[in-house]
């Protein structure tokens, strides 16, 4: 069934609902779901800014159009994303009999949007797939990869965060076009020859952000528009920051800042890297190596130098704060065996940041021992 509602174009068949709205200027927010409701969280988006839009619908077809996009919805339900000039810039890959009138129709029974459950939970391991309307096309951004690649049409990409891997799921295409696949979850982007894929392996509901621009800068600013815009980098962030790994003792540090004022050249932020504390999960100076950080960092203020400490966020067994945390619930769990996320420097297990008492607490911890002592910079692993 196609209908609209409000501004958006809603299509329903069996147990999926999708909707299709615009978000910004000629651009169109994606979700579908096969849960009984759609969720209402918007994840890297902000909330949607006034635009001009319409809907048609007609007997084989739904039609939203939103300046320079728009998004065609067939009986069946498969999508396609064109610009204003008609050139088709997203085809959903499906191959099935549901529309025998589709040229691609097929018997290999594959859909566009796959949902596949996830035994005792609600949520779906989703696949999303598109066709490559163009093999020449390139694709850029994605966030940083340990790889010598800048187009990235053909490659595989886990979308996931590691130590010096950072997932940033924004597409920008040579065709025209801007993808957000608004996901929060630990997925897999392969943006093949013949196929361009997207997963999320624990998810309730299929959510992306699509835009149409005649220039990489224009789609860029819908993109930072939609998301929401970095404040200006304060004066010492754009200056020289001195960092290695690592500085052991306060005295250490103190003695390198002290020689830069010495032969006059300009610091304006140093970095107090991993092991500053006594143990992984007490997030506070280690007595013996940083016998007196208010002194440090009042030193380190007259000579105008900004301090960045590193906070990590596992929590050693043996730390003054794991008992307290295992009973509020303040933990990441496992499903088997021992309660270990990693072994390096001891036994450790990760703070449950999805918590919001969990957040809470550890900043608590953070805001009495670098926060409230005038360190506003944290580096989190």
């Amino acid at each position: 069934m196609l209908f609209s509602q409000e501004n958006r174009l809603v299509y329903t068949y069996d147990a999926e609902t999708l909707w299709i709205e615009p978000w910004g200027e000629n651009s169109l927010r994606l979700r579908a779901t096969k849960l009984p409701s759609m969720s209402e969280q918007d994840w890297a988006l902000q909330p949607a800014s006034p635009s001009k839009s319409s809907i048609e619908i007609t007997e084989s077809t739904g039609t939203i159009v939103n300046g320079k996009i728009k998004a065609i919805v067939t009986k069946s339900g498969k999508i396609t994303v064109w610009n204003s000039k008609g050139e088709l810039l997203l085809e959903e890959y499906t191959r099935n009999r549901k529309d025998v009138t589709d040229a691609k129709c097929s018997a290999i029974e594959i859909e566009a949007r796959d949902f596949k459950g996830i035994l005792g939970t609600d949520n779906f391991h989703l696949t999303m797939r598109f066709e490559s309307v163009d093999p020449d096309e390139k694709i850029y951004g994605m966030g940083q990869y340990q790889q010598p690649f800048f187009d990235l049409k053909g490659h595989d990409l886990e979308l996931a965060h590691r130590n010096s891997q950072a997932s940033v799921p924004f597409a920008l295409s040579s065709l025209g076009y801007g993808f957000l696949w608004n996901n929060p979850g630990v997925g897999r982007a392969v943006l093949g020859r013949n196929i361009m894929t997207f997963e999320a392996y624990s998810t309730t509901t299929l959510d992306y952000w699509v835009v149409a621009g005649d220039s990489p800068a224009e789609i860029e600013e819908a993109y930072a528009n939609a998301t929401g815009k970095v404040p200006m980098m304060p004066e010492y962030g754009l200056g020289f920051w001195q960092c290695k790994l690592r500085y052991q003792t306060q005295e250490e540090l103190l003695g390198v800042a002290r020689e830069y004022k010495r032969r006059k050249l300009p610091l304006d932020l140093i970095v107090i890297d991993f092991f500053h504390w006594p143990m992984q999960g007490e997030w506070k100076f280690d007595p013996t190596y940083w016998p007196d950080p208010d002194a440090m960092i009042r030193e380190l203020e007259e000579m105008k130098v900004e301090l960045m400490v590193s906070i990590w966020p596992t929590v050693d067994k043996r730390s003054e704060n794991f008992e307290e945390m295992v009973e509020g619930g303040y933990l990441i769990r496992t499903d088997r065996g021992i309660r270990i996320g990693m072994d390096f420097q001891g036994d450790t297990i990760h703070f449950d940041a999805t918590n919001p008492k969990a957040r809470e607490y550890v900043w608590g911890k953070v805001k009495q021992n670098y926060y409230s002592k005038g360190i506003k910079i944290p580096s989190w692993l």
